[in-house]
């Protein structure tokens, strides 16, 4: 009687090898956690980068990883049996949907792999607005984007996505900025990230593709009136107010003809410019550029190009961005930032000095927040001391070398040279026309001074009153050569 043990009628399943068994566990256990971490994800009030990762990014990740060694086991297990008994497995899975154990596996692996691609197009879409948040942009390298997201938060764009600005609708530019995330991703874990983040954003998208789909230039027009408070740094911190009429003006003939500071965005002509610098704060060259076709172009006295440079350098188009270069992520400096805290009544402006003391903790030059909290809480009145902290943490960041100083704002032209980039009386045609450099071309005073003399209206305008008697010196330099944001001018 034969002793030979019995030949299964089934042979083991491919999976059953290591490579894959592995496979199927850390891609049962990441599936159940992506499930767990949308379920929680949906019903938290907040949002939460780090969650937002693990599972949009981390725990999906996993899940392709054990379903692809569940693959690759099956292959190098097909494999090694091929090798085992030549001949027996053919070079390629055999289908037949006549036996009922193919037929079996078949819907399984269709159900299964209907229910994979239906999770996977929710997880996608899930993933893809994630990415887009400003939790993402902001929060997730939380060292190096810290100081462009708090200030984006007290900003006036507060509830625009980054996005939204920086890479605006259609797919073109979606992938653009996802090809320049992955050197910034790079950069980020390999530690290679200047500090301070340089602007401007070199390949930034021109505004009229993102600005104005919300901010239209052709309805704007007329005029608008601005207070701007600011306090003295005397011992009663008296109060200086200087109310301006700023003439927007418009660039739709509807309503009338174009003119005021929109001028600049007129259909009628373009602009264009050649900048010295990368922050664009030296501008040597203008060009403007009429409907009908005939140019007229700008030279500053001072520092004028070449005939050669301008021939081999790409004037830049100007746009919304040039004036408006800090739309959302204004770092306000310590003169302005406390002014609007005493006006506000968060700083309480019958303590003397208060205005000097603030400023003079603010502007100190502080190698971290811990240092400069700590150095605040000795400089100002115990009274002020919890608002300066707040105004320094919600401006200043000594860790990324971000301040105020770093990043120019280029509207107006107190403490930086602003509007005088072009406007300074300087920049001259061939024929002798120069480009204004007129205060009224812009704006009118309607009412400056302290007390009763500064709530009086007048709609004729009026001359410049400097807050300190200096002369005339105000009329013969520009107002940042005094003022940087600090006490030295303020």
């Amino acid at each position: 009687m034969s002793t030979t043990t019995p030949i299964p009628s089934t042979k083991p399943s491919l999976l059953q090898n290591w490579i894959s068994l592995t496979g199927i566990i850390l891609a049962t256990c990441a599936f159940f956690a992506v499930l767990c971490l949308i379920v929680i994800d949906s019903m938290a009030g907040f949002g939460n980068p780090y969650m937002g990762i693990l599972t949009y990014v981390v725990a999906p990740a996993f899940l392709v990883a054990g379903l692809l060694l569940v693959s690759i086991g099956a292959l190098w297990e097909r494999q090694r049996r091929r090798r085992l008994a030549p001949g027996e497995i053919p070079a390629h899975p055999r289908i037949d949907f006549n036996l009922p154990k193919h037929r079996r596996v078949f819907i399984v692996v269709s159900v299964v792999t209907f229910v994979f691609l239906m999770l996977t197009a929710f997880g996608s879409y899930q993933t893809y607005h994630f990415t887009e948040s400003v939790q993402f942009c902001g929060q997730v390298c939380h060292t190096i984007m810290k100081p462009e997201f708090t200030a984006h938060q007290h900003g006036a764009h507060a509830r625009v996505t980054c996005a939204e600005c920086h890479i605006g609708a259609g797919a073109g530019w979606f992938v653009k900025s996802k090809l320049s995330g992955s050197y910034q991703v790079y950069a980020a874990l390999a530690d290679k990230y200047p500090t301070p983040i340089p602007t401007p954003i070199q390949n930034l998208r021109p505004a009229q593709d993102t600005c104005e789909q919300c901010h239209w230039p052709q309805k704007f027009y007329g005029e608008a009136v601005r207070d701007n408070v600011h306090y003295m740094a005397d011992e009663s911190n008296t109060v200086w107010n200087i109310k301006l009429l700023m003439k927007i003006g418009g660039a739709n003939p509807k309503h009338g003809e174009a003119g005021g500071i929109h001028w600049h965005v007129s259909p009628d002509h373009t602009i264009d410019y050649i900048a010295t610098d990368e922050k664009r704060q030296t501008i040597p060259w203008v060009r403007v550029n009429n409907a009908d076709g005939t140019t007229t172009i700008f030279e500053a006295e001072e520092g004028k190009l070449s005939a050669e440079t301008i021939a081999n350098t790409t004037p830049r188009r100007m746009d919304c961005i040039d004036c408006h270069n800090r739309p959302a992520h204004n770092y306000v400096s310590p003169s302005k930032s406390v002014d609007l805290a005493l006006s506000a009544g968060r700083l309480d402006p019958t303590i003397p000095n208060l205005k000097k003391l603030a400023v003079e903790a603010l502007t100190g030059d502080y190698k971290s927040t811990a240092e400069a909290l700590q150095s605040i809480a000795t400089k100002v009145p115990p009274a002020a001391v919890a608002e300066v902290q707040k105004i320094f943490q919600e401006n200043f960041f000594p860790e990324m070398k971000a301040t105020w100083r770093q990043y120019p704002n280029n509207i107006g032209h107190t403490i930086f040279p602003g509007c005088y980039r072009c406007h300074d009386g300087k920049h001259k045609s061939t024929t002798g026309k120069v480009i204004s450099h007129d205060c009224n071309s812009c704006h009118s005073i309607i009412a400056q001074g302290s007390g009763t003399e500064g709530r009086k209206i007048s709609a004729a305008g009026l001359e410049f009153i400097h807050p300190v008697d200096i002369g005339d010196m105000w009329k013969e330099q520009n107002c940042a050569e005094c003022h940087t944001g600090g006490l030295a001018g303020q």
